[in-house]
């Protein structure tokens, strides 16, 4: 992820410590995937109540542009920021390999750029990616236009399809899908302009140069 951030998208990106604190002239977070604390307990929910989440909550509440893939997704729910909850897959596998997602809602600041169902070729690697939530929470998702992309198939057995959601407010996105690893074309066996633009639209959205 910091790779793609600085590297590819030529962004000030800085790797920051889970004991440290934010630094002072950040615009916008981002959570990467990975697998903290080994999974253990559930995926996400120790990091979860790691020091820096009670200032990654304050600038979620100050509308700051927060992303959270795979791994960060689940940190996201384990936190409150997100609604609804990461199980195993229904295969109890972990699943590595390529799909594509359908932009649901292109208001947010990662999706900007898009078109409403356009579809994204993207990577997908994960062992608890089923998203779930609820008959309750489903409804104000819907009725908030908080579903941001949709799975093309059914790779995991996830609530509606469902890939990637926002928060009420629209500034707070979690992913199950890797975009760093998809914005690449050597890396990308399709096409990575798709993947590209969920940082394309950051860039925007910070009315920074790339």
């Amino acid at each position: 992820m910091h790779h793609v951030l600085t590297d590819v998208f030529k962004l000030q990106s800085q790797l920051v410590w889970h004991a440290d604190d934010l630094p002072k002239n950040v615009d916008a977070i981002v959570l990467p995937g990975g697998f903290s604390y080994g999974d253990r307990l559930r995926a996400g929910v120790i990091a979860a109540h790691s020091p820096i989440i009670a200032q990654v909550k304050k600038m979620a509440e100050k509308g700051m542009p927060i992303l959270g893939v795979c791994n960060g997704f689940q940190i996201l729910t384990e936190a409150g920021l997100l609604p609804g909850a990461l199980l195993k897959n229904t295969s109890l596998s972990y699943i590595c390999r390529w799909t594509e997602i359908i932009v649901k809602n292109n208001k947010t600041p990662f999706t900007n750029k898009f078109k409403l169902n356009q579809r994204i070729p993207i990577a997908i690697a994960n062992g608890e990616g089923r998203y779930y939530a609820d008959k309750e929470t489903l409804h104000m998702l819907k009725k908030n236009n908080q579903i941001v992309f949709t799975y093309g198939e059914d790779v995991n057995g996830a609530t509606m399809k469902i890939a990637s959601i926002c928060n009420k407010e629209g500034n707070v996105v979690g992913m199950m899908p890797h975009p760093e690893r998809s914005a690449e074309q050597i890396l990308n066996p399709k096409d990575a302009k798709p993947a590209s633009m969920i940082f394309e639209s950051l860039i925007k959205t910070l009315g920074v140069t790339a």
